[in-house]
């Protein structure tokens, strides 16, 4: 997470704080983590 610029880090802060319930949070987490490990951003294709 540490090697990703600053606007990609934010952008999936933003993401994943802005749901209500901890349920929908941690499936967010999971679906994005590979992405993260790759260095790619939420909207990377």
């Amino acid at each position: 997470f540490e090697a990703l610029t600053p606007g990609r880090q934010r952008g999936y802060i933003l993401h994943f704080a802005g749901a209500k319930q901890s349920s929908t949070r941690t499936s967010r987490i999971e679906k994005y983590t590979q992405k993260i490990f790759d260095g790619q951003g939420m909207y990377d294709r």
